[in-house]
């Protein structure tokens, strides 16, 4: 019985598969997590959305921008990238329910271990302002406009970078995608919280005035084991309270799942394969 937490696959199916034989995966005794970016850039998204969905229980996964992105290109309102590689899911006969299942799913999940740690999983980022609690019902109020006959009307108004901070005076619009754009798109911030969406540059290359959020003084959610992906350059991040698994599986990087123990969160092994690459950088 193990827990594991996995990385940005985005379409990369083979290697999803070689990762989870490696750590022998069973559907009955073992829970994955799959951090956002199910889709995207790789070979096989349709059969990364099928297993998924087929696993659903023992694979839990939490969406990220490519997965928002896909749902707004199905609906019309965002044109597919150059990059893309959605079309196998876009002309499927199975793309409707597919599209549903995936719009079901949170931008956060939490659980706790035997010893009551806490883990937040995310796919981007969480503002320094935030608790642990702020951000689960944050991430709650977008699941309800994805889960609604309202999806259409709010993939219209989620695309923007402003506001770029929190304020609990938001409403509406402005509100939601202030919380998408943490959650899913998040690396650097300033001190004070203000999210910046043009650099994606490693951690040690900060550009001035801004730094990697999960750097930010009084950060709220310091206490708690905070996991993500989203951030290729960034790399491998196994710290006792901070895990990035984004290690550029469609680059031609590592798929990589951190095994962590049910009952002591500092147990942990890492478990990686390599992949092909399907994406140039730049």
């Amino acid at each position: 019985m193990a827990t594991y937490l996995i990385g940005d696959v985005q379409g990369c199916f083979s290697a999803l598969q070689s990762l989870l034989q490696k750590v022998q995966y069973s559907q009955s005794t073992d829970t994955v997590y799959l951090l956002g970016d199910l889709v995207n850039r790789g070979p096989d998204s349709l059969a990364v959305l099928r297993y998924c969905r087929a696993h659903e229980g023992s694979i839990r996964v939490l969406l990220g921008n490519h997965d928002l992105h896909l749902l707004a290109t199905a609906h019309g309102i965002r044109r597919p990238g150059k990059r893309d590689t959605l079309d196998g899911i876009l002309q499927s006969p199975e793309c409707a329910d597919l599209l549903d299942w995936l719009a079901q799913q949170p931008l956060a999940r939490h659980f706790t271990s035997a010893q009551g740690q806490d883990v937040l999983l995310v796919h981007a980022g969480v503002l320094p302002s935030w608790t642990l609690q702020d951000t689960l019902q944050y991430a709650a109020e977008v699941q309800a406009q994805l889960r609604s006959p309202h999806l259409p009307d709010f993939l219209r108004t989620m695309y923007g970078n402003t506001p770029n901070h929190w304020s609990d005076a938001w409403q509406g619009a402005e509100r939601l995608r202030v919380i998408v754009n943490a959650l899913t798109r998040l690396r650097f911030c300033t001190a004070d919280g203000v999210m910046d969406f043009d650099n994606s540059e490693s951690a040690d290359t900060a550009p001035p005035g801004l730094q990697p959020w999960f750097t930010c003084p009084g950060r709220r959610t310091q206490a708690v084991t905070v996991a993500f992906g989203h951030w290729s350059t960034l790399g491998l991040r196994n710290e006792a309270n901070l895990i990035a698994l984004d290690t550029g599986c469609v680059w031609g990087g590592c798929l990589s799942a951190l095994e962590i123990s049910g009952t002591d969160l500092g147990l942990r092994r890492l478990h990686q394969v390599r992949c092909a690459q399907a994406q140039k950088p730049g």
